[in-house]
């Protein structure tokens, strides 16, 4: 695909998916703190929508820092998730990262890709989040939908998550580069599904090269 095509497709999906909202995270804490970031991130995976900001919400009503939240027993964390899946993992990991953002970083959340990394359960999905909504800083989220949707397009070719940030990194200008996962995460949810996409209704339909499907 042609680079002045790829603009092309991103800004009529900067028009399309206004009427569909914002995704969760985006939503509920674009202008909240880099610990609500994280932590409803954490929730959120393998998690629809709706159960991450219910619970999340629960969560933060208890415990909104990380000060407050290792005052919490494991199974407290638990009670407060429960309808997320894998709800006993995500308690441990958020007490464990918690912990360890008090004991290594003074209680604020590290405002680097390497030391986001270090934190237990947390991959560069998450902390590209947390970098872009929560300290503004330029990245690009790369979670299921990006990568499919973006070979989809044809305007990469890649394997794996990792491959495709930094193929896009490539391509992409980075003006683009924190608004893209909400622009593909609305567009997969709603219209470029994993299975049976709505290309006929689609109006990217002339503009894709739907590879793949």
């Amino acid at each position: 695909m042609d680079k002045k095509v790829f603009i092309k497709i991103i800004k009529i999906l900067l028009k399309e998916t206004k009427k569909y909202g914002k995704p969760v995270v985006g939503k509920l804490f674009e202008k909240s703190t880099p610990y609500k970031i994280l932590i409803s991130t954490l929730i959120s995976l393998r998690t629809k929508d709706k159960i991450t900001e219910e619970v999340s919400l629960k969560l933060f009503k208890v415990a909104d820092t990380p000060y407050k939240m290792v005052k919490l027993e494991n199974s407290e964390i638990e009670k407060l998730i429960k309808k997320a899946g894998f709800y006993r993992n995500k308690a441990k990991v958020i007490k464990n990262v918690s912990q360890t953002i008090i004991e290594k970083y003074g209680g604020k959340v590290p405002d680097e890709m390497e030391q986001l990394l270090k934190l237990k359960g947390v991959g560069r999905k998450t902390a590209n989040l947390v970098l872009s909504l929560g300290y503004g800083k330029k990245g690009i989220c790369v979670d299921t939908h990006v990568h499919r949707i973006s070979n989809r397009f044809g305007i990469i070719k890649t394997k794996s998550p990792y491959e495709t940030e930094i193929e896009l990194m490539k391509v992409l200008p980075k003006k683009y580069w924190i608004v893209y996962n909400e622009l593909l995460v609305l567009w997969g949810q709603n219209v470029c599904k994993p299975v049976k996409p709505k290309c006929g209704l689609c109006v990217l339909n002339k503009l894709c090269e739907k590879i793949g499907v």
